[in-house]
């Protein structure tokens, strides 16, 4: 079709127009507008400067050449809507406006503004459009509602708008993160094929074609055959061209048409979908002949696309708040089960599994204060590590997620089976800590409309590009990726960043609370075990100055020493077992009677109750024990084969222990003429120390005495005892004399006092030669040149233990012991679990039967 030419004294025929909107414009040098006409069928864009159209006298075209386009009432109205117009995308309509006088068409106008410009469209309206096709819109709102998801939604409305505007073909095509499109729900007619679950490559949508998408909500063409009309003149006074942006009947870009033509279609439709004033998506509408759809219609359909926008707006925000409470949720019984905590690490297990209900994941790990734990599929400490320098790139105040790490951190490639996609939470700023969570590789088959991948080429157009002609459905596996975060479920990280943050700084202030209460109890710690060593000290400088005026002989000297000190030692053992408990006296008593008494043990009877005591009690009578024992062994009833002992415990009236001693069937005995020390101890420890009383009698059946132990030491009393200790000793003491070892010894002892002792042990044992070493780097060295027999190693070593030591050992099969001064040896590896453990003060028997139990 030629264009006409239109001077400012041309007549339009406004009558007989039948045919379809085509974009012809003339040049009118009147009023400085500028008028476009289509003289067959009047589609109008008329442009006049905003100034001069606001200050129009409506009453002053009467009688001149744009009276016969308008009348003085339309004008009217059409500028009336001009004041109206919001903004610079805004768009205001008219219908059935009687145009021109006389006539019997009625027009729909549609005006907004372009720069400095009034656009005005006009189509005549159909005599057969007397519908108010926008209060159809409502009840189809009303259907789109009842929709619980965003699927069932879409799906939902691709029928409505179906029956609104009659097109074969209608679709939702919702844009990703890529911003690639797929048809997520569709409704077409018979016999035309299916495009849902298609996706379209983001080149298919240019990005400039986007914005004009999102500013313009709607975009009709109704033959993609019909010649495009050009704009005369192309260029305004100021030498830019008109813009059209937010025209209704502007022609399209050539290279949609052609894209349009490669698919089949003959006439589209398409209405934008917005989200918080971005592209969301689109209906996107096929015909496969031209359609020319009515103004009014196109308006309904604008509208419920609004509207549909808002329902979709407010079903994501419901699920976001959904998701937001379960977030909350999450949060208060993470501050609830964390209040006490330590440290992350320690509640890693209740972290990981509230963050698993909230987003779902593959495995879940954690790198705070250089530590790294994690729990199901995730990449190995070292491989951590390098995710650990990549996220330190990214920013710190925020969550980082990507369904891509082998893409934006290479060396993820090769653990993709474990770590394909990560979503990383920091939970400090500095140093960088961070709860990551993973997702596994998942293979996608995705459906193309086309080959993606093939390249683009250039066409006729000169250096524009041209469109795909093949949409044949094109699979592509795609590997290498995780399923994608969902915002939502960033959004839920971003929140749960807080929380941790909160954990960490609470724990944060927790542990140095916990440092400075330890640093207090270190301290008091100290004071305590200055005070123990001493009064140690003290007791064994007493022991040993006392012992002397009982002793004949060094040898005699030496064992008295030993045997007390031996008896203080099992009880801070029978102690430090049950971590400084009350403790049991008739276990206390066997420990005493079979240390020193052999076979002669179960010649020792118990009767009454036994007791717990307290701890500084329980020190005292083990003396008092160890005595009296120490005396039946030598003078009284257990110095000959016949006698016996018989130990009874009572509770009295006031809770206190009642504890006899009554010694039979041995030799007379007869009071000393003078009195020892042992004596002393018996006599008077426990009315001294503990503030009870003591009654020793030298009866000539045997000695008898009598001990009251205050109720303040006494924990409790338990179930009653009666009958022998035991019918065979728990060990059987061997002569000192027995020789046990042969060839050389390694001593492996830090302390030199204790070493030395050592050392004479193991030569009395029958060592012949001992290497005494301080150190691992010097029992080593002795390793190098010595064949040993046997060793005997300190647990501890001052800031080293003996364990590597033990190693070496144990591969070279020498038989060994192992020495602690510690109660409990719990601490020792599990990797020598069957090697003897002797603990200190030893004394010679003790040593031997170790040496047996590690050569047997």
């Amino acid at each position: 079709m030629t264009t006409p030419t239109v001077s400012p004294d041309t007549k339009i025929d406004l009558t007989n127009c039948d045919r379809e909107p085509i974009h012809i414009l003339g040049h009118v040098q009147q009023f400085g507008c500028l008028i476009a006409v289509n003289a067959d069928w009047l589609v109008q864009h008329v442009s006049l400067n905003v100034r001069e159209f606001l200050s129009l006298d409506p009453e002053s075209i009467v009688g001149s050449a744009l009276s016969d386009l308008i009348t003085a009432d339309a004008l009217r109205a059409i500028r009336g809507r001009v004041q109206q117009l919001d903004g610079a995308d805004a768009v205001e309509r008219l219908f059935g406006i009687e145009l021109m006088a006389g006539s019997d068409t009625r027009h729909n106008i549609a005006v907004h503004l372009s720069g400095q410009s009034v656009i005005i469209e006009i189509e005549p309206q159909r005599a057969e459009m007397t519908n108010d096709y926008t209060s159809y819109v409502r009840p189809m709102i009303d259907r789109v509602r009842k929709a619980k998801s965003v699927p069932e939604l879409c799906k939902i409305a691709a029928r409505q708008m179906k029956a609104l505007t009659g097109f074969d073909r209608v679709m939702v095509y919702r844009f990703g993160e890529d911003q690639s499109g797929e048809v997520i729900a569709e409704a077409v007619s018979p016999n035309v094929d299916s495009f849902l679950g298609l996706h379209y490559p983001a080149t298919d949508i240019p990005q400039q074609a986007r914005e004009l998408y999102r500013r313009n909500l709607l975009r009709i063409i109704s033959n993609v055959k019909e010649t495009v009309s050009p704009i005369i003149p192309e260029r305004g006074p100021e030498g830019r061209p008109l813009d059209l942006s937010m025209s209704g009947l502007r022609a399209v870009s050539p290279i949609h048409i052609e894209y349009l033509k490669n698919m089949g279609v003959d006439a589209s439709l398409s209405v934008s979908i917005l989200h918080r004033d971005e592209l969301w998506g689109l209906f996107a509408c096929h015909h496969y002949e031209p359609r020319v759809l009515p103004y009014e219609i196109r308006s309904a359909a604008e509208l419920f696309a609004q509207l549909f926008s808002f329902v979709l707006g407010q079903l994501i925000a419901d699920e976001a708040s959904q998701h937001h409470r379960r977030v909350q949720v999450l949060h208060d019984r993470l501050m609830a089960q964390l209040a006490g905590g330590r440290s992350v690490q320690d509640h890693f297990p209740a972290i990981a599994e509230a963050l698993s209900s909230v987003i779902p994941n593959d495995g879940v790990a954690a790198w705070v204060d250089g530590e790294y734990v994690a729990t199901g599929k995730t990449p190995t400490r070292e491989d951590f590590m390098g995710i650990v320098r990549f996220l330190n790139t990214t920013a710190g105040s925020r969550v980082y997620a990507t369904s891509q790490l082998g893409e934006v951190h290479p060396p993820a490639r090769d653990y993709v089976d474990r770590a394909a996609g990560l979503l990383a939470v920091p939970v400090s700023r500095r140093p960088r800590d961070y709860v990551v969570l993973f997702r596994e590789e998942f293979a996608q088959k995705v459906n193309w409309a086309g080959n993606p991948e093939k390249p683009v080429t250039y066409g006729p157009n000169g250096a524009r590009l041209t469109p795909r002609k093949s949409f044949e459905s094109w699979q592509q596996t795609v590997t290498g990726n995780s399923v994608p975060w969902r915002s939502a479920e960033i959004s839920a990280a971003e929140q749960l960043r807080v929380t941790l943050l909160e954990v960490v700084l609470r724990m944060s202030d927790e542990a140095h609370q916990d440092r400075e209460r330890a640093n207090e109890r270190q301290e008091l710690l100290i004071a305590e075990l200055n005070h123990r060593v001493r009064n140690i000290l003290n007791l064994i400088r007493g022991l040993v100055s006392q012992s002397a005026r009982e002793a004949t002989s060094i040898v005699e000297l030496s064992n008295i020493i030993g045997g007390r000190v031996q008896a203080l030692a099992r009880a801070h053992d029978q102690l430090t077992e049950d971590n400084w408990a009350p403790a049991s006296l008739h276990r206390l008593i066997r420990t005493e009677t079979e240390a020193y008494l052999g076979l002669k043990a179960a010649r020792v009877k118990l009767e009454g109750p036994d007791v717990l005591l307290m701890p500084n009690a329980f020190s005292t009578l083990s003396l008092v024990l160890h005595e009296l024992t120490t005396n039946s062994a030598k003078y009284g009833a257990l110095a000959d084969s016949e006698g016996q002992i018989t130990i009874g415990t009572e509770a009295t009236s006031d809770n206190e222990l009642s504890l006899s001693w009554r010694e039979s069937g041995g030799p007379a005995v007869q009071a000393p003429t003078r009195q020892g020390f042992g004596t002393t101890i018996i006599t008077k420890s426990i009315p001294h120390e503990l503030g009870g009383a003591a009654d020793l009698r030298y009866a000539l059946t045997g000695l008898e005495a009598d001990f009251v132990i205050p109720a303040g030491h006494v924990s409790s009393f338990t179930k009653a005892a009666k009958g022998a200790m035991a019918s065979e000793p728990a060990s059987v003491q061997e002569p000192p004399c027995a020789p046990v070892l042969e060839g050389s010894a390694l001593l492996v002892e830090d302390n030199m006092i204790i070493a030395l002792d050592a050392e004479d042990l193991l030569k009395a044992a029958g060592a012949r030669t001992v290497s005494l070493c301080g150190s691992v780097k010097e029992a080593r060295q002795a390793l190098s040149s010595t064949d040993f027999q046997f060793a005997l190693l300190d647990v501890n070593l001052g800031s080293e233990t003996s364990e590597p030591i033990a190693a070496e050992l144990r591969d070279r099969g020498v038989p060994f012991v192992f020495a602690t001064g510690y109660g409990d040896s719990s601490a020792l590896s599990s990797k020598f679990l069957n090697v003897p453990i002797l603990k200190k003060p030893y004394d010679e028997n003790g040593l031997n039967d170790a040496i047996k139990a590690a050569l047997a």
